[in-house]
């Protein structure tokens, strides 16, 4: 179960998980829904394609399933499951950037935008030829940040007419 309770003297507040930090430690209460800053989310990652630099071979991506990897593996992590022409490919998000852009942003990271995150970096791979049909992909909290914020970029940007 999760234990809610307000936050320090900042007040600040978030509705993260406590288990998601990796601590046992008492969660924050959530900030009320009018007070949060959400983003919309399109299906941008969710069902794309993206053209292998080396065979130049066009490659259909889909999402398939975000799965905690503690649960499954272990790992201090969140698997985001991709199929790129049929064949299975997970890309692992570290719980700790999670944290870090709690911190950095008052925000939390929702399971729509870690599967953008994630789609973000595959294509990203994809094009810049490291995808080598390899199954699995575990980010650094410095890269997950980097896609993020490549990725709120592109989604804030204006529609290019």
């Amino acid at each position: 179960f999760l234990i809610y309770a307000s936050c320090s003297s900042t007040g600040r507040n978030s509705g993260i998980p406590a288990i998601i930090a990796g601590r046992n430690r008492v969660a924050p209460k959530p900030a009320p829904l009018s007070s949060r800053f959400v983003y919309t989310l399109g299906a941008m990652f969710k069902d794309f394609h993206a053209q292998d630099r080396w065979s130049k071979k066009d490659l259909h991506c889909q999402y398939q399933a975000v799965i905690v990897a503690i649960a499954t593996r272990h790992a201090d992590a969140v698997d985001v499951k991709f199929l790129v022409d049929g064949k299975t490919v997970w890309i692992a998000l570290p719980h700790p950037a999670w944290e870090e852009y709690l911190h950095k942003t008052g925000k939390v990271i929702t399971d729509a935008l870690a599967i953008q995150i994630a789609g973000h970096y595959l294509k990203a791979a994809i094009e810049s030829g490291e995808y080598a049909g390899q199954q699995m992909f575990s980010l650094t909290v410095a890269e997950t940040m980097r896609h993020l914020d490549a990725t709120l970029e592109e989604m804030l940007a204006p529609a290019k007419a």
